[in-house]
């Protein structure tokens, strides 16, 4: 285990800390350009201010997420939508109900192809751009990308324009999504970590729910306002994610990787509102410096750690994290949120009006029903939350799929039901927990590429779901949601053979986990079962006795230290992303 250098080592002032060398390093590189100056601003805030405005510019990023799955449903089967481009018409003559279908996909779905590039970029090119100059890349190109969307006029080049302005938004969306829970797990205590991750979900409900009650009020507006106005309406969420990036710290983290220790020390006297030689300031500094050592021996290796096997079990905990992204989106989540106006208007035969207000009433469940997870993720914990949510999801579509069968009213009011309580479960499991989980379940040395995996197989699924929905609906009204309740069921084994429970457990107890797993034969969920919690002594001669020596050892006492240092809460702490 670490132990903590006191304050003295690092002399009076921090500029002191690592030699002549650092500082003459560092003020070379403050004379290259006034990056480390202008990100080192706080706008006059410290402490826990600073900390709030921090979480509310993530929090607008991830409402912006929110509102894009919410703005299609409402806008697609507007008047004034269909009236600008009547492609999308499947009312004229000629006009076949499957090429409308593929069509209403592929403007909707364009945005996640964006997305998904969006976070490839960032997956390349993040570690070295910093975190608050990605976030203002990516409010501004969102901000271009809406301006072109809703300036496309015409039906046949005015549909490509809105195309392109999507693709262009969903790059800078890609770009803020995947970069904000770093920049914020950065920026905050660890104990308040999985706090966050939850708090961050239930805001992409909420930005779902501005969107529908907005499309909803726009519907009374015949003019092409009515479509206009609520994609317009992404730029304000997107402007204050950039002016907040621009006016807030870069992560020290960030710093530290990039030889920048006064700027470091700077933000984070900020962040503790303490002075940049106080020793909090420099124990935290402390067991960054170390933490960042320990991975910068792990690079070496780089992309082919993951394809580990063994013991350590890289590949299988990695694919284990990209499979709850896989299930976020195959059991139906976007098929109900995108596309539940559109639902309720071709497969329930409801008035467009009724749709859209049915729709506002849905996106307001959705958001409620978010709040149960704030409680539940740590005390019922993930791996039951994840089968409780696979069951409650595949019967909730099979009592739609059975309504919708016998193609009359009051079974289509059935179908209603089923799909509501669809979003009640799938908002406080299937909704926040794939976020957290692979944080957690990767060791430390592929952690951020592991769970930059996982986000990118969220974007890719969620492409290919969106996009074949339209189709997959207006061939087989319940034959869809028949699909997605057998992938839920299927993913109810799944969860119970290969999730383990990582709730109250230390992360380097899951390493510990599947390394016993792999040496006695057995399934990881059962060794997990049968192993009590272990302190951080248990933890070290655990993983002598397993022949875990690997150079996770010195970057996993850091974060042990760190862990002991925030409080000892085992509430949130192991959903650091």
């Amino acid at each position: 285990m670490l132990g903590l250098l006191p304050a003295a080592t690092f002399g009076p002032q921090p500029p002191h800390f690592g030699g002549g060398r650092k500082r003459k390093e560092s003020r070379s590189l403050s004379k290259k350009g006034h990056h480390s100056k202008m990100w080192t601003t706080t706008s006059g805030l410290r402490g826990k201010k600073l900390h709030y405005a921090i979480t509310f510019t993530s929090v607008v990023g991830f409402s912006l997420f929110g509102y894009d799955q919410g703005l299609m449903s409402g806008i697609l089967q507007g008047s004034s939508f269909i009236n600008e481009f009547p492609v999308l018409d499947k009312n004229i003559p000629g006009h076949s109900a499957e090429h409308v279908s593929v069509l209403q996909g592929a403007v909707t779905a364009c945005y996640e192809l964006g997305c998904f590039f969006g976070a490839i970029f960032t997956l390349c090119f993040g570690q070295r751009t910093g975190r608050t100059p990605l976030l203002v890349a990516g409010g501004l190109l969102m901000v271009l990308g809406t301006v072109l969307s809703t300036a496309a006029f015409g039906e046949s080049w005015g549909l490509g324009q809105f195309v392109i302005g999507r693709v262009i938004s969903g790059l800078g969306n890609g770009m803020d999504t995947a970069t904000i829970p770093v920049w914020q797990s950065e920026c905050s205590k660890a104990h308040n970590r999985g706090f966050l991750v939850c708090f961050e979900g239930a805001i992409i409900a909420v930005g779902t729910f501005i969107a529908y009650w907005l499309d909803f009020g726009m519907s009374y507006v015949d003019t092409s306002v009515q479509w206009r106005f609520p994609v317009a309406f992404q730029i304000l969420f997107a402007i204050m994610v950039t002016v907040g990036a621009l006016m807030l710290p870069e992560s020290p983290r960030w710093f530290i990787m990039q030889g920048k220790d006064e700027e470091a020390l700077q933000v984070m006297a900020q962040l503790n509102d303490s002075s940049p030689d106080a020793e909090d300031v420099l124990r935290d500094f402390n067991l960054m410096k170390a933490d960042m050592k320990a991975s910068e021996a792990q690079q070496a290796s780089s992309w082919k750690v993951l394809f580990t096997t063994g013991k350590t079990q890289e590949f299988q905990r990695m694919m284990i994290g990209c499979s709850g992204q896989f299930f976020q989106q195959f059991t139906g989540c976007n098929a109900a949120i995108y596309y539940s106006t559109l639902l309720f208007e071709n497969n329930l035969h409801m008035e467009h009006k009724m749709a859209l207000i049915i729709g506002g009433v849905f996106a307001t469940v959705y958001a409620l029903a978010t709040i149960p997870s704030f409680f539940m993720v740590e005390r019922v914990g993930r791996r039951n939350l994840f089968l409780i949510g696979f069951a409650g999801q595949g019967l909730s579509f099979i009592i739609t799929m059975a309504c919708l069968i016998d193609d009359t009213t009051q079974s289509a009011k059935g179908a209603a039901v089923g799909i509501f309580l669809f979003i009640i479960f799938f908002a406080f499991t299937t909704l926040p927990l794939p976020w957290i989980y692979p944080p957690e379940i990767n060791p430390l040395r592929t952690r951020t590429m592991a769970a930059s995996a996982s986000t990118c197989t969220n974007w890719i699924t969620n492409f290919a779901v969106v996009m074949f929905t339209p189709v997959f609906s207006s061939q087989s009204p319940w034959g869809i949601y028949l699909f997605f309740a057998l992938v839920n069921f299927i993913g109810i084994p799944f969860a119970y053979f290969f999730y383990v429970e990582t709730a109250g457990r230390d992360l380097e107890e899951v390493d510990v986990i599947f390394a016993k797993a792999h040496i006695e034969k057995k399934w990881p969920f059962k060794v997990a079962q049968e192993m009590p919690k272990l302190s951080i002594e248990q933890i070290s001669e655990m993983q002598r006795e397993l022949g875990l020596t690997f150079s996770d050892n010195h970057a996993a006492d850091a974060e042990k230290v760190e862990i002991g240092s925030s409080g000892e809460s085992e509430d949130n702490k192991h959903a650091s992303d």
